[in-house]
C-alpha cells in the first residue's frame, strides 16, 4: 500500500489529466466561437501565462535573473514549443477523432516518448531500463486507444 503523500501526489497527477483533458475541449469549443485553431491556441496560452505570472509573482521563492535564465540549456526553453504543437495538434483533431480518442492517443504519444526518455537517460532523467512489464503496460496502451477508437 502506498504511504498517504504518495497517493495524494497520484491523485494530484490524475487530477492534472481531468484538467488537461477539459481543457482541450474547451480549447476546441473556443476554435468554433473564434472561428480559428490559431487563435483559440493563442488565447489559451495568453490565459495560462496570465496564471502562471500571478502564481509566479504571488507565491515565494527565487526569482529568475538575466544570469540564471542565460545558464540555462537552449533546449529547455524550447518546451513552449511542444505544448503550442500539443494544444494546436488537440484543436484540430478533438472535432475530427473525439476527445477520448484524442487524449488516449496523446497518452500513448507521452508513453512511449517517457520510455525512450527513461530507457536511454537524456533530457537529465537518470536512466530507468524499459524492461517486459513497461513495454507490455505500453502495448496496453495502444490496445486501450484501439478499443476506445471503436
Amino acid at each position: 500500500m502506498p504511504s498517504l503523500p504518495t497517493l495524494l501526489s497520484c491523485l494530484l497527477v490524475v487530477a492534472a489529466g481531468v484538467s488537461l483533458a477539459v481543457q482541450q475541449v474547451l480549447n476546441a469549443n473556443l476554435r468554433l466561437a473564434l472561428g480559428s485553431p490559431w487563435w483559440a491556441g493563442f488565447t489559451s496560452y495568453l490565459v495560462g501565462m496570465a496564471a502562471m505570472l500571478l502564481l509566479a509573482l504571488a507565491v515565494p521563492g527565487p526569482r529568475p535573473t538575466a544570469a540564471t535564465m542565460g545558464a540555462a540549456p537552449w533546449a529547455a526553453w524550447t518546451g513552449g514549443l511542444f505544448g503550442a504543437t500539443f494544444i494546436a495538434t488537440a484543436i484540430l483533431m478533438i472535432p475530427r477523432l473525439g476527445a477520448a480518442t484524442v487524449l488516449a492517443l496523446i497518452v500513448v504519444g507521452q508513453m512511449l516518448c517517457g520510455l525512450v526518455i527513461d530507457h536511454v537517460g537524456v533530457l537529465g532523467v537518470p536512466p530507468h531500463p524499459a524492461g517486459p512489464a513497461r513495454v507490455l503496460g505500453a502495448a496496453l496502451l495502444i490496445l486501450g486507444v484501439i478499443l476506445v477508437r471503436r
